[in-house]
């Protein structure tokens, strides 16, 4: 990652919700004010969290204790993390339309005739296929036209102090952005960046292939040799990182992602088949053996599988027998229907890569 941070242009990765346009300027303005008047500096939580910092990572307390104080309260951040609401219906085909499209499908095919040698490189050094690693990139950040355009430092600590009560899982959730937020302040102080200058999404997540802090740290390369790691401007890096990334989180070189899968109605044990969620659990012989048949080359695999239901709103599930290699995309975003929609974006962009024109 380079110093010059503050002269590259970001932009904002958060959808605002459906509010008119009169209500949402109106919100814009009374965020930008509260932020701009309340500092974690106010906070006497947040302070005593910064000397505990200091102390455990060895880090000088004074520069924690000001980069932390001068962290803003970002009011809009909080809603955003909460779960939509309860029986609120899943759409596998409205969320694949969000990101399987063609203004996505045209940026990735130019992102990967600009990175042809970067992505050949990572799919023989990592074993992760080009296509995947390019979905990735598409859907989080639409080839670095989305990477956010909040201060990482105000969003970490907003969610680690301000972290709503509402969510069903608020301890966890805040203890885990103290975590990213001692990270994110430790690689400031390793990289020699001013805590204030790095721009990510409302969850701090940062550069083309959205990293959080903790993942920079364990995964992100410096993919292309020249000495830094720039996960903002340096697409062979970001391509680097994803990969090692996926490797870090079990992907098996050759593996596929997921096999066709057809019920035999009469022996069907759905609720058993669903109970171990997207976590790949059975063997193909036990799936059949509760009524589901991995179908083709699928019949052969060795490894556990998962049987992935994708909800389609009030027309009927599809149904997927997802491998280990798919429980790793997953890790990437904790959602089978992320999953999908990085291996159908990589996979349309690779047919259009393909297609003589």
């Amino acid at each position: 990652m380079i110093r010059t941070l503050a002269k590259a242009t970001f932009f904002i990765a958060v959808s605002a919700l459906p509010i008119s346009a009169l209500a949402q300027n109106h919100s814009k303005k009374t965020a930008t004010k509260t932020a701009a008047t309340y500092h974690y500096a106010q906070r006497a939580q947040a302070m005593q969290f910064a000397d505990d910092l200091a102390e455990r990572r060895g880090l000088d307390r004074e520069w924690v204790r000001q980069a932390i104080g001068q962290a803003r309260l970002l009011p809009q951040v909080p809603r955003l993390v909460l779960p939509p609401a309860r029986g609120t219906p899943k759409n596998w085909a409205a969320y694949r339309a969000r990101f399987v499209e063609p203004t996505r499908i045209r940026a990735g095919l130019r992102f990967w005739q600009d990175n042809a040698e970067a992505l050949a490189r990572a799919e023989t050094q990592y074993g992760v296929p080009a296509e995947i690693i390019v979905g990735i990139i598409g859907v989080e950040t639409l080839y670095g036209q989305h990477m956010g355009n909040l201060r990482v430092i105000d969003a970490l600590a907003t969610l680690a102090f301000d972290f709503p009560d509402a969510h069903p899982r608020a301890a966890e959730r805040r203890a885990f952005f103290q975590r990213e937020l001692e990270q994110f302040l430790t690689l400031m102080d390793r990289t020699g960046i001013d805590p204030h200058t790095p721009r990510g999404s409302y969850a701090g997540a940062m550069g083309l292939g959205q990293f959080m802090p903790s993942s920079w740290s364990r995964y992100a390369v410096d993919f292309d040799g020249d000495g830094r790691i720039d996960l903002w401007r340096s697409a062979q890096d970001a391509i680097g990182s994803v990969a090692n990334y996926f490797v870090g989180h079990g992907w098996q070189s050759g593996m596929p992602t997921h096999y066709a899968v057809a019920f035999d109605a009469a022996t069907l044990q759905l609720d058993a088949l669903l109970a171990p969620d997207i976590l790949p659990t059975f063997s193909v012989a036990s799936m059949a053996a509760q009524g589901a048949h991995v179908q083709s080359e699928g019949a052969q695999h060795t490894g556990p599988l998962a049987l992935v239901e994708l909800q389609n709103g009030a027309e009927a599930p599809s149904y997927v027998a997802g491998t280990e290699n798919f429980y790793a995309i997953t890790r990437y975003n904790w959602s089978s229907y992320y999953a999908m929609a990085v291996i159908e974006l990589g996979r349309e962009i690779a047919t259009a890569r393909a297609t003589p024109r």
